[in-house]
């Protein structure tokens, strides 16, 4: 177990610390569950008045926040609370589950296939022909990458993970349980004898930017003609579909339970909420964001945040549900 004191801490997030205490700090809590050797985090006001029954003798909090430290307790002034948990969080990190061999004995790779140095690739994983792994790619048990497809440097690919033929993953990826990238996109026609549904081929490929976070059982589909695309730095919750021909630009969050139909085209820094719903051929810029629930018919201007369904300018809907509140009184 790892065991920190509070002046090893302050050297990592760079705070003010306020108060003494004789305890060393071997964890981290949510500020109501969290004993005296963990410490806990205060990054709004709401949240401030837990501190004096909390058990914890650290707190980590924004230095627009007051509070008094207490008996034997501590806490640090920072500028975000939010970014030092992350420091610490990392800190704090267990390791991560065990490779007893680089390349185990049960994986199936291809002959033709180029591991890079320092890859590992875990039990029951299948690597098809003239598949590229970069180095330092990490590979867990039971994952699928078929023909083709290039993993960049540093990408971590976890179990149940299926990645299919000509895909292209960058560096420093990580992908969670049960991700598929590159199945068919969903198109289909009425047969000419109205008796049934004609499968529109999709022969296209799926390319993924640097730094991308798929969260598990997201889907990334192939694009028809050319690629679905995710820019650098995006980052995708659970349960998340996107589907063939989408682009995303930099650092997009689509939270869980979104999805966006064929051909959207997001800007960088677009804010996808849970359970939004994105309709085909849809463009929203730069910068924008759809709040959680909502459905988006129509292109979103930069920087504009939508709300409702149909989404609307979110000023708007609030004075729409403001009024109807009324009406139902």
């Amino acid at each position: 177990m790892k065991s920190f004191s509070i002046e090893d801490i302050n050297a990592i997030i760079n705070g003010e610390v306020f108060g003494e205490t004789t305890n060393e700090i071997t964890g981290l809590e949510q500020i109501q569950k969290a004993n005296k050797h963990q410490a806990t985090f205060i990054g709004s006001r709401k949240f401030a008045g837990l501190w004096k029954d909390s058990k914890a003798s650290l707190a980590i909090v924004n230095e627009n926040i007051d509070i008094e430290p207490g008996d034997n307790r501590v806490f640090i002034k920072v500028k975000n609370a939010d970014l030092a948990m992350a420091k610490l969080l990392e800190t704090f990190t267990p390791k991560a589950p065990h490779f007893e061999t680089d390349i185990h004995p049960s994986a199936t790779i291809d002959p033709s296939a180029k591991i890079g140095s320092g890859s590992r690739v875990g039990a029951g994983s299948y690597i098809g022909k003239d598949v590229v792994l970069g180095d330092h790619v990490t590979i867990y048990p039971n994952v699928t990458i078929l023909d083709e497809t290039t993993i960049g440097d540093h990408t971590t690919i976890w179990s149940g993970t299926i990645i299919r033929e000509r895909s292209v993953i960058g560096s420093h990826c990580i992908f969670h349980n049960n991700v598929s990238i590159g199945a068919d996109g969903f198109g289909y026609r009425p047969s000419d004898d109205g008796r049934g549904l004609v499968k529109i081929p999709h022969i296209g490929n799926v390319v993924i930017g640097n730094a991308v976070e798929i969260g598990a059982n997201s889907c990334v589909d192939r694009g028809k003609f050319s690629s679905t695309i995710l820019g650098d730095g995006c980052k995708i919750d659970n349960l998340v579909q996107i589907a063939h021909n989408c682009v995303l630009g930099r650092s997009c969050i689509m939270a869980g339970s979104s999805g966006l139909a064929g051909s959207v085209t997001l800007g960088d820094g677009v804010v996808i909420g849970g359970s939004a719903s994105i309709k085909d051929h849809t463009t929203i810029h730069s910068g924008a964001t759809v709040g959680a629930g909502s459905g988006v018919m129509n292109d979103v201007e930069a920087g504009k945040t939508v709300l409702g369904y149909p989404a609307v300018d979110s000023r708007e809907m609030l004075k729409q549900w403001v009024a109807l509140r009324k009406l139902a009184r």
